[in-house]
């Protein structure tokens, strides 16, 4: 399994960035996918995810502000953020559960990560 993320930087509050996770060693089209992020001092914790049949999972403080999709023709899951805060600050890592489910904790493989800053 290998997770490439791409397209963090530094942007303002109330700004916006699209993250892309290029996924291959595995059958991507049938997986479940999502992005993960980690602030120093603390483990992974959920983002979003989207699993095979298209369905969404969503944290509830994101949803409205991020948006998740995937290219099954191109092996790539994309995380838009948008209104993004400070407190959004953290390095994002494309992720695929330890088992089928989002669940809190269980990771299976995650990529090297990418870091998004949100300061002004």
């Amino acid at each position: 399994v290998q997770l490439v993320e791409s397209g963090g930087g530094l942007v303002q509050p109330g700004g916006s960035l699209r993250l892309s996770c290029a996924a291959s060693g595995f059958t991507f089209s049938s997986a479940a996918v999502g992005w993960a992020r980690q602030v120093p001092g603390k483990g992974l914790e959920w983002v979003s995810g989207i699993y095979g049949d298209g369905s969404i999972f969503w944290v509830d403080s994101m949803k409205g502000r991020f948006t998740i999709s995937r290219d099954n023709a191109k092996n790539t899951v994309y995380l838009q953020m948008n209104s993004l805060k400070p407190e959004d600050t953290a390095v994002y890592h494309c992720a695929i559960p330890r088992g089928h489910w989002f669940n809190p904790g269980e990771f299976g493989s995650w990529g090297q990560g990418t870091q998004v800053t949100v300061s002004s």
